[in-house]
């Protein structure tokens, strides 16, 4: 996993580098091209339809954690995923947008980050909680630190939750340094 993570870092610092220190010129576009390459492994690939039951209650979950209108038997092929997870990437950010609508200024690793979150946890939870407020005050540090306590499903803490928040962080506060 240090590997992946190493890999996955140094291949997003260079991609983030060549870009403006805010999406605000290139739009949402390249925000989420960036999202789907950092959320992807995360997730994981499943071209059939699962029962994931970490879930409560369960809920059938299909390529790259895709539940809207999945059903038992559900197959998709990879460019369907793909397709799929770019527009619902698009559909988080959009919706984290509106409730901290300085998010598309900031630095595109912050909104990546941000989005993956969002992804995770669902826009209610993220719209409503200590993060969205701190950003809300311009605290974008803070608002970076909130990350780690979503390291949890069914009230119990989850490794890959806790490793999915700490690369969430790490990307955070890095473009916030090299954005400044």
């Amino acid at each position: 996993m240090l590997k992946f993570l190493t890999g996955l870092f140094a291949w997003l610092g260079g991609l983030f580098a060549a870009r403006p220190k805010s999406s605000a010129a290139t739009g949402t576009a390249a925000v989420r091209i960036a999202a789907a390459a950092f959320v992807g492994p995360w997730e994981g690939e499943r071209l059939e339809a699962y029962l994931d039951r970490i879930a409560s209650p369960p809920v059938w979950t299909v390529c790259y954690g895709e539940t809207k209108g999945v059903k038992q038997g559900d197959t998709y092929t990879a460019q369907q995923c793909l397709d799929m997870l770019s527009a619902s990437l698009a559909g988080y950010h959009a919706q984290l947008a509106k409730c901290i609508p300085t998010l598309p200024l900031q630095p595109q690793g912050v909104q990546v980050a941000l989005t993956s979150w969002t992804y995770n946890v669902g826009a209610g939870a993220a719209c409503s909680s200590t993060l969205a407020k701190r950003a809300n005050a311009g605290d974008w540090r803070g608002a970076c630190d909130q990350l780690p306590r979503w390291d949890k499903a069914g009230g119990k803490v989850i490794r890959g939750l806790t490793n999915r928040r700490a690369a969430e962080q790490k990307l955070c506060l890095q473009s916030l340094k090299q954005g400044a």
